[in-house]
């Protein structure tokens, strides 16, 4: 989510000249055809990504958004959050007290797209599947607690776990859990390109122009059978250059509704004077920005420089500057809304504390000022994100007791790069794979975590981790989760800068465009409708 573990999506698109008029209304109006959605995501087949939308492969926000839509997993997090529901299942549920067997039981007469009937055997062949390639950038982690996948019968699947794992049930919600077809995919090879074939509410048909998806045209899947309830017949996910020009195909009419990713500026503009005939949505978000740090390299590798810098970082500041309404600060790698949220680096460090900073070096015997070079990507998490560094780097220096430089690279250089080690700290995003403290914990934190850090703290991952997943019940899970936080905040492995703040914008005439995003970001164009809007 990651989002994922491996985040978004680059923040950035194409759109050809060709598409610019394409699915114009009369007039602005809603119209008819196909309802289209704007987005400035990058979908892109190349030597580094070369299966942007197989399920084995694919672990970022943009993919996962047309995965979502085509490929049906057995659970699904419904319309107004909360915990998962059955989705191609009719029912799933643990089976023993210690959470450490789920069976899942399939809806009757479940098929993929093309007519051939889905069984339990299709289930464990996907999860088995994910599981074997095992790619490096890809969603497997999400499914380490598993230990077999058992086809008990045609409409029958039993999840045989290592541990207890009161999550799971997101995890089966998640496109990483998605149910492909033998027929289709190879089970120990990626499938290359952008076809995708599933069971989902949608086909899709992919307009691709220099190995970039340009135009994703869904089109009801007449023998889906599941819970959703579909809007609509026909949607399309149109990728754009950046989010001005997204914007500007908002107000003449050429896409009705626009989701990630707007501008703080135009997000400001559509608060104070919206266009005649668009509104803007704000949503709950879950989305969180954070430096990581190599905790081996010279330079953060005493934890009192760390330390130094979650105190004397000014997270108001830097969101003042650059993103306005469209974040707040963030004081734990779990956000607010989420359960088992603590301050913990505002507990122990408060904000922009420039004092505590000077002395936490002083009595580490660090010399000043301390030499460091913050890197970032330039094309992955939108128009603000050189502006955020710039921010910090001035911040940053103005206390005298950091030498702060800032460089930027493209993330097909600097995701590769932070995987190696080469950088000593780096700014990352990640939105969530489901809505719970795990899911902002445990990436970060347990063995072959995403970042790739050498960081690792044998309470977390040997007691703290295991504890928070045996609880059903996720109030139960707070003193763990709460541990865990306040560890974080003490060794700085990361460094959460802010949380975002969710907003879409949608012409008049669009329905459910509330319900079109959820929390995780998760898009969901089953929900938008033609209709006075309200």
């Amino acid at each position: 989510m990651n989002r994922k573990t491996m985040v978004l999506t680059a923040a950035a698109g194409l759109l050809t000249p060709a598409l610019t008029a394409c699915g114009s209304t009369s007039g602005g109006a809603a119209g008819t055809g196909a309802i289209i959605v704007g987005t400035t995501d990058r979908f892109e087949a190349a030597d580094y990504a070369p299966a942007p939308l197989d399920p084995a492969y694919a672990y970022d926000a943009g993919s996962w958004n047309i995965l979502r839509q085509t490929v049906q997993t057995l659970m699904h997090t419904p319309r107004g959050g909360g915990q998962p529901v059955p989705e191609a299942a009719s029912d799933c549920r643990f089976t023993d007290t210690g959470n450490e067997s789920y069976r899942c039981t399939l809806r009757p007469g479940l098929t993929f797209a093309d007519g051939d009937p889905l069984t339990a055997q299709d289930v464990k062949f996907s999860i088995d599947r994910v599981r074997a390639i095992k790619d490096e950038n890809g969603p497997s982690s999400l499914l380490s607690t598993i230990d077999t996948v058992e086809a008990k019968n045609a409409d029958t699947v039993v999840f045989h776990l290592k541990t207890p794992d009161a999550t799971f049930p997101h995890k089966l919600s998640t496109p990483a859990a998605g149910i492909v077809s033998a027929k289709k995919y190879d089970a120990k090879k990626l499938r290359a390109g952008f076809s995708v074939d599933g069971s989902g509410p949608y086909t899709m048909k992919a307009e691709v122009k220099d190995n970039q998806l340009v135009r994703a045209v869904f089109s009801k899947n007449p023998h889906y059978k599941g819970d959703l309830k579909l809007q609509n017949d026909k949607a399309e996910l149109r990728a754009f250059e950046d989010s001005d020009t997204m914007g500007k195909a908002l107000e003449r009419g050429t896409i009705h509704m626009v989701s990630r990713t707007l501008s703080p500026a135009q997000i400001t503009e559509l608060s104070a004077k919206p266009p005649k005939g668009i509104k803007l949505f704000p949503m709950p978000g879950l989305e969180i920005r954070y430096i990581g740090f190599n905790t081996d390299a010279p330079t953060v590798k005493d934890k009192a420089v760390r330390q130094a810098l979650a105190a004397a970082v000014d997270r108001n500041a830097v969101i003042a500057k650059v993103y306005g309404k469209s974040a707040q600060p963030l004081y734990s790698l779990v956000p607010t809304t989420v359960t088992g949220h603590v301050n913990s680096f505002f507990n122990k460090y408060g904000e922009a504390n420039t004092a505590k900073a000077a002395e936490l070096l002083k009595n580490a015997g660090i010399k000043t000022p301390v030499k460091l070079t913050l890197n970032y990507t330039n094309d992955h998490y939108g128009d603000g994100t050189a502006a955020e560094f710039e921010a910090l780097k001035t911040q940053l220096n103005s206390t005298q007791l950091f030498d702060i430089t800032v460089q930027g690279a493209d993330w097909a250089d600097f995701r590769p790069a932070q995987k190696k080690g080469d950088y000593a700290a780096y700014g990352l995003g990640w939105f969530p794979d489901y809505p719970d403290a795990d899911n902002f914990l445990a990436p970060f934190l347990e063995q072959d975590n995403f970042l790739g850090t050498p960081y690792a703290n044998t309470a977390v991952r040997t007691r703290l981790i295991p504890e928070s997943r045996r609880a059903v019940d996720r109030g139960v899970a707070v003193p763990a989760i709460t541990e865990m936080q306040d560890i974080v905040a003490d060794d700085v492995p990361v460094l959460p800068l802010w949380q975002g703040k969710q907003y879409v914008a949608a012409r008049d005439g669009i329905t459910g465009v509330e319900w079109s995003v959820n929390a995780i970001s998760d898009l969901q164009l089953w929900e938008l409708g033609r209709g006075v809007s309200g």
